[in-house]
């Protein structure tokens, strides 16, 4: 117990021992908020696949790095599939807390009714990386009633009368319907210690 205080308050902000962690990361040079790049362990990935509204099998929490895909299409009122979305997602939530590498890709849509257009639709890439303090979002094909939305869209509409901001904003999403980006985590003991 004691030896755990002690490691806490060296890796306080600020600290000298947290200082030297993070220049040894990569990510210490990394700029707090980036266009979204894939996550470095991305090629190590094992992908676990899951239909709408299944829950993973509890082990996968012990997985590291995980990597999972889930189908979200089917969120609608009128045939369950909205109450079986709610019912798997925290327990899909609470696999992820665990792993100090964490990958997933899913599928969304959200409709009133079976075979209607989709109030919200999109594809999406989520990671993180505690070890190198760096997480990552990434929306494609997103739609709001059947357009396209997102920071590639605009990046579009700007192109021609303000090209500087659409390159900047085309950084984030080139694409339309797509958004992205990259942001600095807070510093994890327990993840810091694990590599």
């Amino acid at each position: 117990m004691t030896a755990a205080l002690a490691l806490s308050f060296t890796v306080l902000p600020g600290s000298p021992a947290r200082a030297a962690v993070r220049e040894q990361s990569p990510a210490a040079a990394s700029p707090t908020v980036a266009p979204f790049t894939e996550p470095g362990f991305a090629g190590t990935c094992a992908w676990h696949r899951f239909g709408e509204g299944e829950v993973p099998p509890w082990w996968l929490m012990f997985t590291d790095p995980l990597c999972v895909e889930y189908s979200k299409r089917d969120i609608t009122a009128d045939n369950g599939g909205a109450l079986r979305f709610l019912v798997a997602e925290p327990a899909r939530v609470a696999l992820s807390l665990m792993t100090c590498h964490y990958y997933q890709q899913d599928h969304w849509s959200v409709q009133s009714t079976s075979g209607a257009t989709p109030v919200v639709a999109w594809d999406g890439q989520y990671w993180w990386d505690k070890s190198e303090l760096r997480a990552g979002a990434r929306l494609t094909n997103f739609r709001v009633n059947g357009h396209t939305v997102g920071i590639g869209d605009a990046a579009t509409a700007l192109r021609a009368e303000y090209p500087d901001l659409s390159r900047a904003l085309g950084e984030y999403g080139s694409a339309a319907g797509e958004t992205g980006l990259t942001v600095a985590l807070p510093f994890s003991v327990r993840c810091a210690l694990a590599d």
